[in-house]
């Protein structure tokens, strides 16, 4: 099994999984995550989003209070579609200085910063401040990282296109 070994679990253990037999924790989960390129958030929402309903409706409402809500990356994002989608948007907020390790999918992704201040750190192409206004968009496979300038944290409007794999 590919997947077991990108991310590092058993073979038994995916097995299980597939079978509906196992229930990941949230390590396990980032885990395969990352392995598929994508996150903890997104792969909740795939086995909640109703992909294989014909009947999908043309048209979506999100309420401020609404949308799938977890972990994504070093901080918390909430989607803001649901359904078999062509993009993910998000709301994304965090308080993390450390970037920590890089992230990278096949997918390009746009990010908006909505409150505070954030260092895009894109691996290869440099460090880019951003404040409240600023946008940035990388294509798929760029590893990139995010961290606050400082303690305040940041908030910001991601769209990221919906994963294949999902």
């Amino acid at each position: 099994m590919q997947l077991a070994d990108l991310a590092e679990l058993s073979h038994p253990f995916i097995s299980q999984l597939e079978r509906g037999l196992a229930r990941p924790s949230m390590v396990s989960m980032e885990k395969i995550a990352r392995a598929l390129g994508s996150s903890q958030l997104e792969l909740m929402e795939a086995a909640d989003d109703g992909a294989d309903d014909p009947d999908q409706p043309s048209v979506v409402l999100v309420r401020a209070n609404e949308g799938t809500v977890g972990p994504y990356g070093k901080g918390e994002g909430r989607l803001l579609v649901h359904g078999k989608r062509h993009f993910h948007p998000m709301e994304f907020r965090a308080n993390n200085t450390d970037p920590g390790e890089y992230y990278t999918h096949a997918e390009d992704e746009f990010v908006h910063v909505l409150e505070g201040r954030v260092a895009v750190d894109l691996k290869g192409e440099g460090i880019f401040e951003l404040g409240v206004g600023d946008s940035i968009y990388y294509e798929g496979g760029t590893a990139h990282r995010w961290g606050a300038l400082d303690e305040a944290g940041y908030r910001m409007f991601v769209v990221k296109e919906k994963p294949e794999l999902l």
